[in-house]
């Protein structure tokens, strides 16, 4: 009764531990790796708590990472715990080895020891795709793991700047053969690569429930290559690669560099696509752009769609905090402070998601409403780093440049249509986009009253509501101005 209680008792201090962790590492890391953790036996007399994972892989990088991070939680938590181990699970297998042989040429298999259950005793093919549908395999992604279950199409909220990114990703899942392979997610930092990775590994899951998926970093693709290395065991890297049903790499930009790595991968696309097989690759530049890697290579990652996914405009950005707002059925979010982050923090989804859940978590934690003032004071940070000033010299140069009108035309006092409309525009930019009051922005425009501004402002407003054409002029300089 009491090792149940102590048991009970460890759960909960290591879900406690573990949301902390996930906050500090971020999800994908802490998916990866810290999940899997079991909190497992603990010596009262020693203060030693041992931590198991389910492969020899896993508990050898959570050792050498994340060790110190977990022992100096685990001893906040439980000032008796001294000592951490990270070890496996008892209850898991070995990683069987294989072997050249036999006379038939074919590969042919052995377990690691014999106690090794579930592992075919004929060689060949046919051993190898046996044991990569096996648990033996979970530590390069077999299955569903390492894919985030909160990151599917359906969450994610798409505009003009990814749509042809989410609609190939959606492609790339189907249960139809999709006309391009492999698929090339190109787009800055937070922008939702990883999220469009994520999704079609669970949509192609639920389209093939018995289909083998391979998710990765590229960082993660170069250790467990080293690995196989230095320990001889590249013949079972090569086959567990190319086993799979669906490939998705995360940042190929890291494998810049590291030509037998690279050397690796090619064979492995080279493979993979023979037999008709999906890959999805990631990065942060395109094809083209990855300096360091060999034209062979370069070849294989442009030869299908790539597909790019610019930084989220201003609509797209208030959708995106609508969608996630949904989630807080209790919290009252003025629209004021919606529209306020969705103009401030445009540098990329992941920080404005994360502005939101900042303010929504302080306001619950204090007791606060949520307001404008509120917002300003607890995100000073984040909205620091993505307020960049645009003046009104720059909006009257992009306006100018866009109607193709010559500069001068802002102070003028011409009222021909084809200069009055731009220079309403403009004004109307001038508000949205600066802090500046309307007799201040008069006066930028040839000194102009307060009123013209604001005449310029209602109209620019009232018109996007009923002609497309001023909206997607306005729409189009936005974006100039804001990326």
């Amino acid at each position: 009764m009491e090792e149940d209680q102590e048991a009970v008792n460890l759960a909960a201090d290591w879900a406690d531990i573990s949301q902390g962790l996930r906050k500090d590492l971020g999800q994908q890391a802490h998916s990866q790796w810290i999940k899997p953790i079991q909190p497992g036996n603990y010596c009262k007399e020693t203060g030693t708590l041992d931590l198991y994972l389910p492969t020899e892989f896993s508990a050898n990088w959570v050792a050498d990472r994340f060790a110190d991070r977990l022992s100096l939680a685990w001893k906040i938590a439980r000032p008796d715990v001294r000592h951490v181990r990270v070890l496996v699970h008892p209850g898991r297998r070995q990683l069987p080895e294989l072997r050249l042989g036999g006379g038939n040429g074919r590969p042919s298999s052995a377990p690691a020891n014999d106690s090794a259950q579930g592992w075919p005793k004929d060689g060949g093919a046919d051993s190898i795709a046996a044991v990569l549908q096996g648990e033996a395999f979970a530590a390069l992604g077999q299955g569903p793991v390492g894919i985030d279950a909160s990151q599917t199409f359906t969450s994610f909220v798409t505009g003009q700047s990814n749509v042809l990114a989410c609609n190939a990703a959606q492609r790339m899942a189907a249960t139809e053969t999709p006309q391009f392979s492999p698929l090339y997610l190109k787009g800055a930092t937070g922008q939702g690569k990883t999220h469009l990775l994520h999704a079609i590994g669970h949509a192609y899951l639920a389209n093939h429930p018995h289909a083998r998926i391979f998710y990765c970093s590229a960082e993660r693709f170069m250790v467990e290559f080293v690995q196989a290395l230095r320990q001889n065991q590249m013949i079972e890297f090569k086959a567990r690669l190319r086993g799979f049903d669906l490939l998705l790499v995360d940042d190929i930009q890291f494998i810049i560099g590291k030509a037998s790595a690279q050397e690796e991968l090619l064979y492995t696309i080279d493979a993979l696509l023979q037999e008709g097989k999906r890959l999805v690759f990631a990065a942060d530049r395109a094809p083209q752009a990855l300096d360091g890697v060999e034209p062979r290579l370069l070849s294989r990652l442009s030869m299908g769609l790539v597909a790019d996914i610019q930084p989220a405009d201003i609509e797209l950005r208030r959708s995106i905090l609508e969608n996630r707002l949904g989630r807080f059925a209790s919290v009252d979010v003025p629209a004021d402070v919606i529209e306020f982050l969705a103009r401030t923090i445009n540098r990329n989804v992941r920080e404005l998601v994360g502005g939101l859940n900042k303010l929504i978590a302080y306001a619950q934690l204090t007791g606060q409403a949520v307001s404008l003032q509120l917002a300003e004071e607890q995100l000073t940070d984040i909205l620091s780093a993505n307020r960049r000033r645009i003046t009104i010299d720059e909006i009257q140069r992009t306006v100018c440049q866009f109607y193709r009108i010559d500069r001068t035309e802002m102070s003028s006092k011409r009222r021909a249509r084809a200069v009055v409309r731009p220079r309403q525009v403009a004004m109307y930019l001038a508000k949205v986009l600066t802090p500046r009051s309307y007799p201040e922005i008069g006066r930028k425009f040839g000194g102009r009253d307060h009123s013209t501004v604001i005449h310029a402002v209602r109209l620019i407003e009232e018109l996007r509501t009923r002609d497309a054409d001023m909206d997607g002029d306005v729409r189009s300089l936005l974006r100039q101005l804001e990326s």
